[in-house]
């Protein structure tokens, strides 16, 4: 009687961890089908505007299409076209000579005001900094070409007004080859650098106290300083900061296109600048797609050398 007695406990015992088990496993589908419909727009959003257009800019720059007539197999035609015209191979120097110089001032006026503005000073005053070093980003890049285009003016422009003031001669800002390339970048820099001052701003108070204050006992000067333990411990920001400094760079438009239209003669041409003109004035989709193609390669390129040097340069806490 006692060995029957028992018997019946033992199945309700096996069974308990089987319905725990299924409990789990269908609390962990919840929760990844929670998941998929929360990343679903994004990763939808991805797919229809980002590789949808690559893959399509890749399948186009092997035809020729005036958007009228049908499409014609080219196959690598539009490679060779773009690589041996002239315009376009001046394009691509502009774009280069105008990404180093102005990421390299972008990030040298970004990290000079953040240390700035991250020393001693009123809470109220570093506020007001902070917002008005960002504003301009949140501006049209067009506006303000427009409104940097009359302060440039050679004739009536406030700014060679102000040069006239301490003595200086009036500049050709915008009719000469290295006066129209300085303007363009100058208008690019004071519009982009609030970007990398807030990622700088975040960096530097993420460096914690003591490190300095160590230093300071060790008897480092204020330059010695950051040279040896702000710039080494800020690496990561300035990675990321470059990063994003150059993919922007190199997809410049805006700013040239509306100061001198991409002159004086090519001075100022960049490479979306040409892809705009082949495209949508010239009716040449393909040769446009293949220029795209040709510059996103360039991007894809620039990052990887980043990344792979930032192996030697980057340091994490």
């Amino acid at each position: 009687m006692t060995t029957t007695g028992t018997r019946p406990a033992r199945p309700a015992a096996r069974t308990a961890p089987k319905a725990s088990g299924h409990t789990a496993t269908a609390r962990t589908r919840g929760t990844r089908l929670l998941a998929a419909l929360f990343l679903a727009p994004t990763v939808v959003g991805i797919v229809v505007f980002t590789v949808v257009p690559i893959l399509g800019s890749v399948v186009l720059s092997l035809f020729q299409w005036n958007v009228i007539d049908s499409p014609r197999w080219a196959g690598a035609a539009n490679y060779r076209e773009i690589l041996s015209d002239s315009t376009v191979l001046v394009s691509f120097r502009n774009t280069l000579v105008f990404m180093v110089l102005a990421v390299a001032l972008q990030l040298l006026i970004a990290l000079t005001l953040a240390i700035t503005v991250n020393g001693r000073m009123p809470t109220w005053l570093r506020s007001v900094f902070r917002s008005a070093f960002f504003f301009p980003l949140v501006l049209s890049a067009a506006s303000i070409s427009v409104v940097m285009k009359y302060l440039f003016n050679e004739g009536f422009g406030p700014v060679n007004w102000l040069l006239g003031t301490v003595g200086v001669a009036p500049v050709s800002w915008l009719t000469s080859q290295s006066g129209a390339m300085a303007a363009v970048i100058l208008t690019y820099v004071w519009q982009q650098f609030g970007f990398s001052f807030l990622l700088f701003v975040g960096g530097l108070n993420n460096i914690p106290r003591e490190v300095h204050e160590a230093a300071s006992l060790d008897g480092a000067t204020g330059l010695r300083k950051h040279l040896s333990i702000t710039l080494p411990l800020l690496s990561p920001t300035l990675l990321v900061a470059s990063v994003v400094g150059i993919i922007n760079a190199l997809q410049v438009f805006e700013q040239p296109y509306v100061l001198t239209a991409g002159g004086p003669g090519d001075s100022t041409r960049t490479v979306v600048m040409v892809i705009y003109e082949t495209a949508f004035e010239q009716l040449r989709f393909g040769a446009a797609s293949a220029t795209g193609v040709l510059l996103f390669v360039l991007i894809m390129a620039v990052t990887a050398l980043q990344f792979r040097l930032s192996r030697r340069y980057v340091h994490y806490q």
